[in-house]
């Protein structure tokens, strides 16, 4: 019985050196590329909670300039966010900021830079780029840039912004002296802004200067 059972490990054995010398170095590799894989998984991981740390610390250092409306500093601090950590929601929200700011102390074109760079460059996608297409499209506007303000409303397509681009768009239309086509997108922007929204009676009254008298429901309410 012992000298079968030696004989049987013995084949198992070499079963064992034959299927090594055959797939080893594959095995070894596969086990390699794993490990590697896990490695550079965790030291991504890593990365990524130092970056957020320092640029964490970095707007803070944004947030104190912002409240004591010191634009240099803000500016600054905002600046060396998008450096550096140019792909955070951090360096997103300075840059809004500072835009307000800019613009709070008569920096237009300071705040219209600030405002494009959100809008092509913000973190996480759509909403933060449209919210600063939205502003930078009131800056055209002002500036009388039609033609730019127009290419940057376009460039909003989530369907959430939808009301307030037809304002938007209606002023543009207007400034053009193309009364019907605004009155259109005010009515547009009506129907798309949210009944509890208070930026509806903005919209109507821009309705009303245009001789669009406001819709009033059966209660007497406007609708």
């Amino acid at each position: 019985m012992a000298s079968h059972l030696d004989l049987e490990e013995q084949e198992q054995l070499e079963q064992l050196k034959a299927f090594w010398k055959r797939w080893g170095n594959l095995v070894t590799w596969a086990l390699t590329a794993v490990l590697a894989a896990f490695a550079a998984w965790q030291g991504w991981n890593w990365y990524q909670r130092d970056q957020a740390a320092q640029a964490a610390a970095m707007y803070e250092e944004f947030d104190r300039a912002l409240t004591a409306q010191d634009l240099d500093k803000a500016a600054g601090a905002a600046g060396d966010l998008k450096a550096r950590f140019g792909s955070t929601a951090y360096a997103t929200q300075a840059s809004l900021q500072v835009a307000k700011l800019q613009l709070d102390k008569d920096k237009v074109d300071d705040a219209k830079q600030s405002l494009a760079w959100v809008a092509e460059h913000g973190a996480d996608g759509g909403p933060y780029r449209d919210v600063a297409r939205l502003r930078l499209a009131g800056l055209q506007l002002d500036a009388k840039a039609y033609d730019e303000a127009a290419k940057t409303l376009d460039a909003i397509k989530a369907s959430d912004f939808a009301g307030l681009v037809a304002d938007r768009r209606g002023d543009l239309l207007l400034l053009q002296d193309k009364r019907d086509a605004a009155k259109a997108e005010y009515q547009k922007a009506l129907a798309a802004l949210d009944k509890a929204q208070d930026y509806r009676r903005v919209v109507e009254a821009k309705l009303s200067t245009l001789g669009v008298p406001t819709v009033v429901d059966t209660t007497g309410a406007p609708q």
